[in-house]
């Protein structure tokens, strides 16, 4: 079967953000001040050719341990659906 994954990593709230800090900056001189506390992160899409979901979601849990996301200053979250 195949399946697509869908993952966003982010910087873990306690880590300074500098690019969603300069976003942030850039909104305010933009007239756009409402926007606040920006948070700048990654969205991957992957396919997967896996027997099964559970393998399929092993495969990409591996993925974002070992090269994907950096876990000491990012988390991750991702959907999976079969195609």
């Amino acid at each position: 079967m195949k399946f697509t994954a869908q993952i966003n990593v982010m910087p873990l709230k306690e880590i300074l953000d500098p690019q969603g800090k300069a976003v942030s900056g850039s909104f305010k001189n933009m007239g756009l001040s409402e926007i606040q506390q920006v948070r700048i992160g990654k969205h991957i899409e992957l396919e997967i050719d896996a027997p099964s979901e559970a393998l399929a979601k092993d495969k990409v849990e591996e993925a974002c341990k070992k090269l994907l996301a950096n876990l000491i200053m990012e988390s991750y979250e991702y959907t999976l659906k079969a195609i």
